[in-house]
């Protein structure tokens, strides 16, 4: 078997062409999806919103000056403070006291982002639902729980409020512009892919250079296109 028949060759001018060719198409779908993905994320997703609050923590005796040491160790610490934060004990004690019947543990984990910044004392909760104000209650609730769970469980003797959650006027997701962009995007590429897919499967014979391409024979002469028309008229004719 030879190895050479089973190579495809690629003519990137002609390859170019026919995409080139197929331009207003491509761009068609880019913009159909375009327009698909801002319907969609305009007014089919529900709209999800972010509130955050956020905790100052310093684990340090009464009476005594903060010391370089100190703030090494509850940098270290906020690791620790964030896994207490994201316990079964906080969010079961969060669904209880916000009433929140039909929220199990697992939900409440997924709507909880907990953020450490690296050095430093401060540890961000953040909770996200379709409801801003809600949004807003469950991220100062799991503060409270919180911080109450980790000054029994590490023995610290306060934790300072930073910044308490606000009531969010501006959705975090879906993001109408990334949504359109990135659907726009994506339908122009699956028709590219289509033209470059059926330019590659396209093995019918067009012109003399794809006969001596795959039969391999050499063209003598070439009859127009314009001589057979006239010919078959002239036969109509008759």
């Amino acid at each position: 078997m030879n190895r050479k028949e089973d190579i495809i060759e690629i003519n990137l001018g002609e390859l170019l062409s026919v995409i080139l060719g197929r331009a207003f198409l491509i761009i068609s779908a880019g913009l159909f999806f375009a327009l698909a993905g801002l319907f969609v994320s305009k007014f089919v997703l529900h709209p999800i919103y972010e509130s955050t609050t956020k905790i100052y923590i310093l684990n340090k005796e009464e009476n005594q000056t903060v010391t370089y040491s100190d703030v090494q160790i509850s940098t270290q610490l906020t690791q620790d403070y964030a896994e207490l934060i994201k316990s079964r004990y906080v969010l079961e004690e969060v669904a209880q006291r916000l009433n929140l019947v039909d929220i199990t543990y697992e939900d409440l984990a997924d709507v909880l982002k907990v953020d450490t910044p690296s050095d430093t004392r401060i540890v961000s909760i953040t909770a996200k639902d379709e409801d801003p104000l809600m949004a807003m209650k469950i991220a100062n609730c799991i503060r409270e729980v919180a911080s109450e769970h980790i000054t029994n469980v590490m023995d610290i003797d306060a934790i300072n409020v930073a910044e308490t959650a606000n009531v969010p006027t501006k959705k975090a997701s879906p993001r109408v512009g990334r949504w359109t962009v990135i659907s726009g995007l994506l339908g122009a590429i699956i028709v590219a892919f289509f033209v470059v897919l059926g330019y590659l499967l396209d093995d019918t014979i067009k012109n003399s250079d794809d006969v001596e391409r795959y039969l391999g024979l050499s063209t003598i002469g070439l009859i127009p296109l314009s001589l057979e028309e006239q010919g078959k008229k002239k036969t109509k004719k008759k």
